[in-house]
């Protein structure tokens, strides 16, 4: 059973972070669907961590931690309060933190693809392609229909395959084949991102569960 899809705010594409650009960050991932253990939440966020997620976006971190730990006092587990919390220390520069709560969020809800594609901005920001490509292949394998995550992709292929066209134009300088190739993909990378951000969609109520057989 799939989830459903759910509001991004301040979206834009992994292309900007391998432009040096700010990373791609999503909306917390959608609560966990009927099929799993967990109990049912509705999608979309509650009124205390949608003044989270308009805090995180003016960049008021510290007070967004703080009513963070207050949603994570009673409810240890949710996972859109946990998702906000590492957006919050990967805008604040603490990557470990920001990993091991992305990490995290993928073994208790491997059904959830956001978190894969942070981890995917995180391991691209600090150059571990392969990694980033593994997360997001991840993400995929969980939602094929998520656009960012391909989109994502494609640029990360991009990046390693400039990495071998100049690796090839090292090796053999008479090489045109390679040094073409080389030449347009740093032209696709000099091309800035859309600043546009998707516009957020309407909570709806979640369905109800199916009775077990």
């Amino acid at each position: 059973m799939t989830t459903a899809r759910i509001a991004r705010y301040a979206a834009t594409a992994l292309f900007a972070t391998l432009s040096q650009a700010a990373p791609a960050q999503q909306a917390p991932p959608p609560p966990p669907t009927s099929a799993t253990v967990v109990p049912q939440r509705t999608p979309g966020l509650t009124p205390e961590l949608a003044e989270v997620a308009r805090l995180i976006h003016e960049g008021q971190y510290a007070p967004a931690l703080v009513k963070i730990d207050a949603v994570l006092a009673t409810d240890a587990k949710n996972p859109q309060a946990r998702f906000l919390k590492g957006v919050v220390q990967t805008d604040e520069t603490k990557t470990e933190a920001a990993i091991a709560t992305f990490q995290a969020l993928t073994e208790d809800y491997p059904e959830l693809p956001e978190p894969y594609n942070n981890l995917a901005v995180i391991w691209a920001q600090r150059g571990e392609y392969d990694k980033a490509r593994r997360a997001l292949e991840l993400a995929l394998a969980t939602r094929p229909d998520y656009a960012i995550a391909h989109e994502n992709l494609g640029d990360i292929y991009a990046r390693l395959a400039s990495a071998e066209y100049d690796q090839a134009v090292v090796l053999d300088k008479t090489n045109r084949s390679a040094q073409t190739k080389l030449a347009l993909v740093r032209e696709l990378f000099a091309v800035a991102p859309s600043s546009t951000a998707p516009k957020p969609s309407e909570p709806k109520p979640a369905p109800a569960p199916k009775p077990k057989q």
